[in-house]
């Protein structure tokens, strides 16, 4: 359709032009140079777009959807949830944070990936993300002034927020891959 469109416009723009160039008895010169136009290399170019975008449009009504992607698992320890791998994140960020302090509550780093689900959906890691119910951070606490227990810089230190989400994480649900598999049926956690 676009290809169409812009066919139009430079047919219609080269006719306008040609049409300028002549004078009111020159109309056999206007004849043979409109005649030319369709064999033009731009209008021939546009022409082939042209087809190409039809037998584009057809190729897409033949696609099937058979399925929802899903994202790749490592079968579960026992009696947890299955473990989203991921690679270390890049220095210097709070994912970085998260992913050092990982051990410190007990978790290996292979929960890594399950945290990042989590956070990446609820603040982007972002240490100021605020929604309209007052969630507030990168765990997006409820209130925000939560995460007070774990430092009075709350409100803009991420390695703050972090620790005390993943403290909220380790109580409530045991481990980041438990609390990704909530999230996934609930949309929150």
């Amino acid at each position: 359709m676009l290809a169409t469109g812009i066919a139009t416009a430079c047919i219609f723009g080269g006719a306008e032009y040609v049409i300028g160039q002549f004078g009111p008895g020159q109309a056999n010169r206007l004849g043979d140079a409109l005649g030319e136009l369709p064999t033009s290399k731009p209008a021939v170019h546009l022409a082939q777009q042209r087809q190409h975008l039809i037998l584009m449009a057809a190729a897409t009504k033949t696609f099937k959807v058979v399925g929802a992607p899903t994202v790749a698992t490592v079968p579960a320890p026992a009696g947890g949830a299955p473990i989203v791998p991921a690679a270390a994140p890049n220095p210097g960020t709070a994912q970085a944070i998260a992913y050092n302090m990982l051990p410190q509550f007990g978790y290996s780093h292979n929960q890594f990936g399950c945290l990042d689900n989590i956070w990446s959906r609820e603040s982007g890691w972002r240490y100021n993300a605020y929604n309209a119910s007052g969630a507030y951070g990168i765990p997006q606490a409820l209130p925000g002034s939560k995460m007070a227990t774990a430092g009075p810089d709350w409100q803009t230190n991420p390695a703050t927020q972090i620790r005390w989400g993943l403290g909220y994480i380790k109580g409530r649900y045991g481990s980041p891959c438990n609390a990704w598999a909530f999230w996934q049926s609930s949309g929150w956690y």
